[in-house]
Formats: structure tokens, sequence, C-alpha cells
């Protein structure tokens, strides 16, 4: 049988059991199915890959079953296997085995573990349903997989109220991006006549020039739908505008953040921009909206990140600006380095967010940098996992000697939109290089308040928590909160300690860190040629995107300014974090107090929040009481079951006034009675 339904189906097999055996089984057996069921999936990926980037596979098609014949509707589940869809396997399959594996220690007490991991699985088999779609609808299938499996997982601990605010604010927003998506799949049908994926890349070019009717006007064919595709993007992948659950969703575990924002949720957008880039690549304005958005998002988002003191939010406005570049990649036409960047990205960013779990489980889940401090050397293994995905994601490297991951991938986008020669190129070009100034700042800043300078830990009620509870645990200096097993003293502290003493996570939890370190220093170097190579790129992607070689061509003859800029900017962005948070740790505060309007402007994201309450939340909100007290009580309830309820009652006191009990009172009625009938026949 085809490996790739062995990929596809074992990660469904595995959260219907874990998720229907539940507790029965206890927390081990459903943990050890579901993380092998992911490592098994994983194992059959990375052949596949590996077939591709010999050169050695073919795009392939596998039947599944017959789905839907309505008509001129017609399509079968199928599942697609080419380039585009090998990188993606890997990407998803390898961050999610580890992720699961990671999950053995940090959710090791929870008592709904079972349930956590069959949700995992599930969030797996969405997105891998969503990669492999041969057309539109299964794609879309997919699509609102993970929207349901991101929406479970943000609201785990369903008893918090802020989890649950989290995950229906992540499903309210991402309706409203569903909403372009669903409409741009109804328009495509509506052109091509079909939902197949190879179809329509084959049509598109034949349809460039046309116009359709949209909203009482005549717009250009591709422009529209191509929008409407991307806004369901914009939803998924959290781009400027329907961005604002992203930084919410922090509220679910951490080992959800690694998955939804290296593998899984997020990515979607920019596979199917790229999956669909033969239908963009037939409308300039619709790459242009695609540029601007993402060099928006991603300079937005940077900006967002440097003000954060929530260690896993600032690596959330991290994945938003990050997302911003490969958007505007693929708005210029770079789309192989979208997908490069695509790739590393889920490397570094898996390990940044699964190394600050590291980091929240040694500080008794205090998530507030600014209770850190000196680190280093009490988790000196997370710290260097750490490091590795800083390095990476802020881009260190020289172009002739090599680098870290992400300074490939990124710099590959930066002189690609250069190259494009057009103006709003140059500006996202530009808004990169500046957002490579301001990421280098904010991950160096997360490393030094982290790791580096004087413990800050006293301060923390999490900590002193920690404490109280050990010293009221007969005195043995231990308390035990997921998988980490903290030890205590209990002698007087001045040291900004508390008295406290974190621990390096166990191995079930460093493993992975180990791994996607490795990813995150050779990804880049080792993969370069294959995803944006001159020579090389084209052969690789076997058609599976556009790839634009001239564009690749032409980034090599760029202004030498434009190829050094990135490694200026990150190495400005080092010494201003270290001069701010090491050499002058005042400075810091004296900046915010100079600039405090700028910095609360920053500190409120914009005050997106504040303007979608306005103008969309509270009036929402007075909309439903009008409806609930005027049209539900005042109208439905009154004259409903209230009203009904009313007229029985007083039917009632009536029926009671007639059954007195004298005999007289009933003769009487009876002979009335007998009266109206005689008297009704005569007139008659």
């Amino acid at each position: 049988m085809n490996s790739i339904l062995f990929i596809v189906f074992l990660p469904l097999a595995a959260a219907i059991f874990a998720g229907f055996s539940n507790k029965a089984l206890g927390n081990t057996v459903p943990r050890v199915i579901t993380t092998g069921a992911l490592f098994a999936s994983c194992l059959l990926s990375w052949p596949i890959f590996l077939s591709f980037l010999a050169g050695h596979a073919e795009p392939s098609v596998t039947p599944v079953l017959s789905w839907l014949h309505s008509g001129t509707l017609s399509f079968n589940w199928e599942l697609r296997v080419d380039t585009l869809t090998a990188v993606m396997l890997v990407v998803v399959t390898t961050v999610s085995a580890l992720v699961h594996l990671y999950s053995w220690g940090y959710m090791s007490e929870d008592p709904d573990c079972p349930r956590f991991f069959a949700y995992l699985s599930l969030f797996t088999f969405a997105m891998l349903m969503l990669v492999t779609a041969n057309n539109l609808v299964q794609m879309f299938f997919g699509w609102e997989g993970v929207g349901l499996a991101s929406y479970l997982l943000i609201g785990f601990w369903f008893r918090k109220p802020s989890a649950c605010a989290a995950a229906i604010k992540a499903f309210v927003v991402n309706r409203v991006g569903d909403l372009g998506f669903m409409m741009g799949i109804f328009g495509t049908y509506l052109v091509f006549g079909t939902v197949s994926i190879p179809e329509i890349l084959h049509l598109a070019p034949g349809m460039a020039g046309s116009t359709i009717g949209f909203l009482g006007h005549r717009f250009d064919t591709m422009t529209v739908l191509c929008i409407l595709l991307f806004i369901g993007a914009m939803g998924k992948s959290a781009q400027l505008g329907l961005h604002t659950w992203l930084p919410d969703a922090m509220e679910g575990p951490t080992p959800v953040s690694a998955l939804s924002h290296a593998a899984t949720m997020v990515t979607a957008g920019v596979f199917m921009v790229c999956r669909l880039s033969p239908m963009f690549q037939t409308s300039p304005v619709a790459l242009e909206f695609v540029t601007a958005i993402g060099a928006a998002t991603c300079f937005f988002a940077a900006t967002v990140g440097t003000s954060q003191w929530d260690i896993k939010r600032v690596i959330a406005y991290s994945t938003c600006s990050q997302l911003g570049y490969m958007f505007f990649a693929a708005g210029v036409g770079a789309y192989g380095a979208a997908m490069f960047h695509l790739f590393t990205h889920a490397f570094f960013k898996a390990l940044l967010f699964l190394g600050a779990g590291s980091v929240i489980h040694a500080m008794h889940h205090e998530q507030d940098m600014r209770y850190y401090g000196g680190l280093w050397k009490k988790i000196p293994l997370t710290f260097a996992a750490m490091m590795a995905g800083t390095l990476a994601i802020t881009g260190v490297g020289i172009a002739e000697i090599g680098g870290f991951a992400g300074f490939y991938s990124k710099d590959a986008i930066i002189e690609a939109a250069f190259a494009r020669g057009t103006e709003l190129g140059h500006v996202a070009s530009i808004t990169g290089i500046i957002a490579a100034l301001l990421t280098s700042f904010y991950s160096w800043r997360l490393i030094f308040l982290t790791f580096f300078g004087k413990p800050r830990w006293a301060a923390s009620e999490h900590i002193q928590h920690a404490v109280h509870d050990t010293h009221g645990h007969d005195g043995h200096g231990y308390e035990t909160h997921g998988a980490a097993h903290h030890e205590h003293d209990h002698g007087s502290h001045d040291d900004g300690t508390a008295g406290y003493h974190p621990h390096e996570s166990p191995w079930v939890m460093l493993v992975p860190l180990i791994v996607l370190s490795l990813g995150a220093v050779f990804a880049g170097a080792g993969f370069h040629g294959a995803f944006v190579g001159i020579e090389t790129g084209g052969d690789f992607w076997k058609g599976s995107l556009s790839f634009d070689k001239g564009l690749f061509e032409a980034a090599e003859t760029i202004p030498a300014y434009i190829k050094w800029a990135p490694f200026v900017v990150m190495l400005t962005g080092l010494v201003v974090a270290w001069y701010g948070y090491i050499r002058n740790p005042k400075f810091p505060a004296l900046f915010v107090e100079q600039f405090s309007g700028l910095h609360q402007f920053v500190y409120n994201k914009w005050y997106f929040d504040e303007l979608y309450n306005f103008l969309f939340v509270r009036p929402a909100f007075w909309l439903g009481r009008q409806f609930w007290n005027q049209g539900d009580i005042g109208i439905i309830d009154r004259f409903g079951p209230n009203g009904l309820a009313w007229v029985v009652a007083k039917g009632s006191v009536g029926a009671k006034r007639l059954q007195s009990g004298y005999l007289t009172s009933y003769a009487l009625v009876m002979l009335l009675g007998l009266v109206a009938a005689v008297s009704w026949v005569m007139v008659g």
C-alpha cells in the first residue's frame, strides 16, 4: 500500500484511539500510541522528501474514495504528493512527533493527558489532509480541521476563563478569514467549472485579463479570486488585520504553541498561496496586495515584540513577523524563498517555543521575563538550545562563510524583494531589513533578560508560591509540578532567588530541543541550493509552485549594501540589547520615560484590540442583548410560552371559581346551557 496513506491516517487512528479510550487506559498507553504513530509518519515522510531532493521521485496522486458527484460538480478524495507536499510532510510530521515526545514531560501530571494527545494528533491529521489535497474542497476540509483543533487546544484548560476567551477569539477571527476563503472557492468553481487544483492551475493563465461581476461592479477575475483566497490566508496565518487571535493563543499549553506556530495552523496560509501560485501570477494587483500586507505585518509584529514581557508572547509576535516575510516573498514572486523560510522557521520556531516551555517549567510556570535572570548556569542545555534558536532567527551569518538557518532563508527573501525592481518590492525589502533589526533586538533582549544578569526570582508570585508549598511539604524540599522536580532551600536568601533553585528539564523534553537545534543550525546551509538555487531550484520544485529563476539570478547582482544590511542590523540589535539589559540596565526605563507615548502605543499592540472592541465586539454584544431582552424575552417568551402560561393561569382562576361545590350553582349552569342550546336551535 502507498506509504502516503499511512502518513496521513496513522495520526487520525491514534487520535481516535486516544480520544475514545480517554482515561480508561491511563496516561501511558494513549501517549505511546499517539507518539508512536507520529514518529512512524515522520519516518515514512523523510524518504519521500529525500527522493524529491535527489530528483528520483515524480508527482503522484493516490485515490482514497469517491467523494461527491452532483451535476457538473464532481471530485474525489485523493492524496497528492509532489515536491511542495513532500516539504510540508517533513515539516509537519517532524515537528509534531517531537512535540508529542516533549509533551510526555510537559503534560505528565495533567489529568486530561489522553485528551491532549488526541487533540495533538487530530491537529496533525488535519494539516496533513490540507497539504495533500488535490482539490479545493479537500483543502477546505483540512483548513477547517486545523481551525477546530486549534480551538480545542487553545482552550484545552477550559476551566480557565482566559483560555476559553482566547479559544473563542481564535475561532471567530478565523471565521472572518474563512468567509473570504469560501467565497474564493465558490468563485473559482464558478469561473473554471472545477475544484481540481491541477485543472485550475492549468486554466488560470487563460483567464488573465477577463472580468467578473462582484459587489455590483466589474473587476479583474483573477484579482478578485486571488484576494478572496488570500483573505483566508490572512486569518489562518495571522496577517495584519486578522492577527489579533495569535498572541492570545498563548493561553494553551506551550507544546500547542510550538506545533501551531511552527508546522500547522499558521503555515497553512503560506502553503495555500504557494500551491496556487500560478493563479496569483496572473494578477499583479493581487500580488501587490499580498506584498503590502506581508511587509506591514512583518514590521508591525516586530515592533510589538520589542515591548512584551511574557516570554511566549515575544515568540508569538516573532512568528507573526516571520510569516510577514514569507508572504511578501510570495508577493514578489519568490515562492521558493517563501517555502524555504517556512522550512527553516519550523525548526527554530519550534525550538524557541519548546525552549521557552523548558524555562517556564524551571521557573514554576512563571512567564514574565522580568522575574528571570541568571538562568544559564541552572539550565545550561535549555540555554544552549535557546541560543541556537536565537542565532537562527536573528540570521547570524556571513555570505562568503555561512551561517545559521535563518540567515539563508531570510536574506534570500530580502534580496529577492529588492531584485524584483518594483517600488513596492524595494519598500518590502527595506521593511524586512528594519524588521530584522527589531527581531535581533527583541530576540537578544529575551536571552539577556532570561539567562543573564542577577536573579530576580524573589519578586515572582509563582516562585513565592513554590517556596511556600515546599515549606508545607513536610520539609522534604521538593515539589513536583508537571515534569520538573524543583529543589528548594529553606534558608533566608537576599540574592534575589527566594531560595528557589531551578532544575533542568527531564531528557524526554531535552531530546526534542537537541534535534530541533540541529535543524536550526544546519537546515539553511543544507537545503539552500534545492529551495532557491539558480541551477537546482527549478528541478527540485518540478512545477509544484511557480519558480522564477530570473528573479534569483537578479538577486545575485543587487547592490552590496542590501546584501550586507541584514548582517549589520543583526549586530546593531545585539549591541543595543546588550547595552540596555546587561551593560546599563537603567537605560530601558529611561527610554520608556522619554518616549512614553510611543512605548504605550507599541506595548498595547497598536491598540488593535481596543479598536476592534469598540467597532465590533461592543456593538455585537449590544445587539445580542437587544435581541435577548427585546426579542427573546420581550416578544418570543412574552407571547409564546410565557403568554400561553398566563392564559392558562387566568383560565384556571376562572375555572376554579366555577368549581364552587354547591349543587345549586351547577344546576344553574346546566339550566343556562340548556336555554342557550334551545335558543340557538330556534334561531337557526
